[in-house]
């Protein structure tokens, strides 16, 4: 096929209520086309209600990490190698890659799974939160499941290219993202955001200054107003490309 044709990802569905309300927002009124779910969130419950409510394509967001200072949360499962002191997973890709058994992996990710699909939910898609840290583990869960795990050596290479939004400067997002459209290829290309609306629980999750600040409110706001934003819809229009989900892009 010679379409351009874009997936546009909403990240970290579950995560808390004001990523679920913005990125139901950024589906029902924006450009976002599928959703990756993190079942062992706090919010997950509501998300999955939304999902359902809405019909919202959705994939697991397997989740291995806990980047935040106050909105912790634990593994599905019992694993030793998953978890830090206080219990819960690990802050960082790099943490988690160096203690992480094979073994517990693969029981969490098919746990995580397993309460994805206890919701009613139909899973499209794998993908990972923030980094891969048990590639092994990732590609055993996808075969079991019969699911792309769309950051796999092979999936992956069916996109033509692979872009995030988020981690962009706020003044230079919009400019960005015209010329990103502007300049995609035929073929099928996939946009990584991450959307919320403005609660006062995104100010909430982080110690002021830590790290992680920057992936709260400033970058996912910004790509709240992008994604939902007439002249980026206009643009999209304009150059004839097709919006559409991992499973329509690869049903063949």
């Amino acid at each position: 096929m010679s379409e351009v044709r874009l997936v546009v990802q909403g990240d970290d569905f579950g995560m808390c209520h004001a990523v679920n309300v913005g990125t139901v927002q950024a589906f029902r009124e924006g450009i976002v086309t599928q959703v990756s779910t993190m079942a062992a969130c706090p919010w997950f419950t509501e998300a999955a209600a939304l999902a359902r409510e809405f019909a919202i394509p959705v994939g697991v967001h397997q989740t291995l990490t806990c980047e935040w200072d106050f909105l912790r949360w634990r593994p599905l499962t019992d694993g030793a190698s998953l978890v830090g002191e206080d219990g819960t997973f690990r802050r960082t890709v790099e943490e988690s890659k160096a203690a992480v058994s094979h073994a517990d992996a693969v029981r969490e990710l098919s746990a995580q799974a397993a309460k994805f699909a206890a919701e009613g939910l139909t899973l499209e898609y794998l993908d990972v939160h923030m980094g891969q840290a048990a590639p092994a583990a990732y590609d055993e869960v996808s075969a079991a499941l019969g699911k792309p795990f769309i950051y796999g050596p092979e999936e992956s290479k069916r996109f033509a290219s692979i872009e995030t939004l988020s981690d962009r400067d706020a003044a230079d997002k919009k400019p960005w993202l015209l010329d990103y459209l502007d300049k995609l290829t035929p073929g099928v290309h996939l946009l990584v955001t991450h959307c919320a609306a403005a609660e006062p629980e995104l100010a909430a999750i982080h110690r002021p200054g830590s790290y992680t600040y920057r992936w709260a409110e400033e970058y996912r706001l910004t790509d709240q107003a992008l994604v939902t934003d007439p002249e980026i819809h206009q643009a999209i229009k304009d150059r004839s490309i097709q919006l559409t989900t991992v499973r329509e892009a690869f049903a063949d």
